[in-house]
């Protein structure tokens, strides 16, 4: 009971600051204008970014699989894809949370362990922050000046990314505390696994750790990096073909939508739910450096985001219904068996 209070109250404060940050962007907007501009939308294009979505997701179930099966595992890809959507669902609630609640279903399902799990997920976290200042260094090489410009607009930003700084200190201690646990474990992992007391955190450490460097293995390291790559370029798509969809950003570049998606995802690192209010911020900023107006980039925002979430929402209660119709694997193995 005691855990279900805290799980609520976290849930009700990052919608608290998601809706404040929402408010804070929408506050004075004019929505009658904003009204007029979606009548006369032209809706197709959003039912292209949604199909667009599907695809990113589905490769990045692809990719994931690619990931645990060097580990001796063979997941099916219908469990995983419904354990993806239950993440992006979850992470509407409580951001980041989707991350465990996505191997906690994964493992339940496949019988693979949590702990290798988590660690695939970690790698591919880390891949996607590669891929993310891949995005932004190419954004500056072909549209430095607007971003300069953003930056010279918004000394609020500014201090943020500054503030960072004082950060550096705890995260060195911290990679130095790791690789100093790291090699106690290499030099010392006979009398660990033997240990009663150390035993099991040991292989539960050890199977992260295998998780993590499956990479290394992977037999598949092109088709890794391809859907890499077109999980991105469909995140992109999936912004830029909404342009379309509007008269007053219909004429803008493919290079300045690179600029706008690379600075709406700098906004998702915010921990709000689903990047509410953050994600907006950035892309009206970015929509505003190209000469759309505040109304104009406001409706925009909230239809592109909105279209997002009610796609992961949408897919994600469908996945969690779906999930109850499936069976464990270990269960599919017994009813062979007899």
């Amino acid at each position: 009971m005691k855990k279900k209070i805290v799980t609520l109250l976290k849930t009700l404060a990052f919608f608290a600051v998601g809706a404040f940050l929402f408010w804070l962007v929408y506050r004075k907007q004019d929505f009658s204008q904003m009204w007029f501009e979606l009548s006369h939308s032209h809706w197709g294009w959003i039912f292209v970014a949604t199909l667009l979505g599907i695809l990113s997701h589905i490769s990045r179930v692809m990719r994931w699989r690619l990931l645990i099966e060097p580990l001796g595992y063979k997941p099916r890809g219908l469990v995983l894809f419904f354990s993806v959507m239950i993440m992006y669902l979850s992470n509407l609630a409580i951001p980041r949370s989707g991350e465990v609640i996505r191997c906690a279903t994964a493992s339940k399902y496949e019988k693979v362990p949590f702990s290798v799990l988590l660690g695939t997920v970690v790698t591919e976290r880390i891949v996607d922050m590669i891929m993310m200042f891949i995005f932004l260094i190419i954004a500056l090489i072909i549209q430095f000046s607007y971003l300069l410009r953003f930056w010279h607009n918004n000394p609020g930003f500014q201090h943020t990314i500054s503030g960072l700084g004082k950060y550096i200190p705890y995260l060195v201690a911290l990679v130095v505390v790791g690789v100093a646990l790291i090699v106690v474990m290499v030099v010392f992992r006979r009398q660990l696994r033997q240990s009663r007391i150390f035993g099991k955190i040991y292989k539960v450490i050890e199977d992260f750790g295998r998780g993590i460097i499956s990479i290394i293995h992977m037999k598949k390291k092109w088709q890794f990096i391809g859907h890499s790559f077109f999980i991105w370029i469909m995140y992109f798509l999936m912004m830029y073909v909404i342009f379309f969809a509007f008269d007053f950003t219909a004429h803008l570049s493919l290079s300045a939508g690179f600029v706008i998606f690379v600075m709406a995802t700098l906004g998702m690192v915010f921990p709000s739910p689903g990047g509410m209010g953050s994600w907006d911020f950035m892309a009206i900023e970015g929509l505003k450096l190209y000469g759309v107006n505040q109304a104009n980039a406001a409706t925009y925002s909230l239809i592109t985001h909105a279209s997002q979430i009610i796609l992961l929402i949408t897919f994600g209660l469908l996945s969690l219904i779906a999930l109850s119709f499936v069976k464990p694997i270990d269960q599919i193995k017994t009813l062979k068996n007899k």
